[in-house]
């Protein structure tokens, strides 16, 4: 397929520059992938929405403060973003300008509002997909803890403030683990508060966290033509042992529905599961397109993606080109706040309980 099939329009002013006042109060549009009946409540209510007893699995990663800028050697800006540790102060890092930032090259890490001087990060080698392999000279240690201290939170490029103390919370869900070097927030969980698990436990919900590395396979933006053609970035994922062995159960006799918390839930899933039994470790490149059916989740709670992007792709994938475009349609049409700050919605009956 092509990926202008996947275009829609988007009033920018739908794109949420900041979140709702409340975590949990988004709107929710809910979707039956199987009957196309829709419906316009709030996440609130998700607790009345999800069956009964359904097995809930969000994405417990937590986002770094990856975003490093730049002052290089002829004193201009640049930005690197840190992908992934490769030990002993070396990360895999997306940065710009490319041109300038090539191997050899060296930079100091400064404060983007004092300009102070935080550390320093040499250019080592060009890795695949242009990549670059880079070291941090920092004064209190090598590890995510002292980027955390010197870098921001990186807030995708569509928001346009730097990241604020608001951000700080908001950009993290209520259950993330210490663990963890995501670069973007498992969106859908940002809704979630202790209460409303509480209110989901109390309709015998299960809690029961995955968690991906959220890296550029989630956002980077699709600039092939035919879908078989974009390259999806490795991200790699780990399932604690108690999770996997009650979804194992649950995939096995579908007594339990599944209820992704994510599309990062959901791809992790995917890319786990192998008939009989779910990978505790591994990675994946899963790109969900028109045509793939899920083996794994049964429902599918996700923000609101943007045009011609790979998750619209797979929302896609889940109601069908046509039910997504037409959702969509409803959910600009009714003023929906988009993307990682924005509203949500349902897909109920997208996988193996249809």
């Amino acid at each position: 397929m092509l990926r202008s099939a996947f275009h829609f329009d988007l009033p920018p002013d739908l794109i949420a520059q900041h979140p709702a006042p409340d975590r949990d109060g988004a709107r929710l549009l809910v979707v039956d992938a199987r009957s196309g009946a829709w419906s316009h409540r709030a996440i609130r209510d998700l607790p009345d929405l999800v069956p009964a007893g359904s097995l809930c699995v969000p994405n417990d990663v937590r986002v770094r403060h990856a975003r490093l800028f730049l002052r290089r050697g002829g004193g201009g800006a640049g930005e690197a973003l840190l992908l992934r540790s490769l030990g002993q102060g070396r990360f895999e890092a997306m940065v710009k300008p490319g041109a300038r930032l090539k191997p050899g090259a060296s930079a100091a890490v400064v404060d983007p509002v004092t300009h102070a001087e935080l550390a320093r990060l040499d250019i080592l080698d060009t890795l695949p997909e242009g990549l670059r392999a880079v070291r941090v000279h920092a004064d209190h240690g090598l590890d995510w803890d002292e980027i955390d201290r010197i870098g921001r939170l990186p807030l995708p490029p569509y928001i346009d403030h730097l990241a604020e103390a608001e951000d700080e919370t908001r950009y993290q869900t209520v259950f993330a683990a210490r663990e963890g070097e995501a670069v973007a927030a498992p969106t859908a969980g940002l809704h979630f508060t202790p209460e409303l698990i509480g209110a989901l436990a109390a309709r015998g919900c299960g809690w029961h966290p995955v968690r991906l590395h959220v890296g550029l396979g989630t956002f980077r933006p699709m600039t092939a033509e035919r879908l078989e053609d974009h390259p999806m970035h490795e991200e790699r994922f780990e399932i604690p042992e108690a999770t996997a062995r009650i979804l194992e159960a649950a995939f096995r006799d579908r007594t339990r529905p599944v209820l992704c918390v994510g599309t990062t839930s959901l791809r992790t899933l995917e890319g786990a599961w192998d008939g009989a039994r779910l990978a505790r470790e591994g990675a994946t490149r899963l790109f969900i397109t028109p045509g793939y059916r899920l083996r794994t989740a049964d429902h599918l709670l996700t923000n609101f993606h943007l045009p011609e992007s790979t998750l619209f792709v797979l929302v896609s994938a889940l109601l069908g080109l046509d039910q997504a475009q037409a959702a969509y349609a409803e959910a600009v049409r009714e003023r929906y706040r988009f993307f990682s700050y924005g509203d949500a919605m349902l897909i109920l009956n997208a996988g193996p309980a249809c």
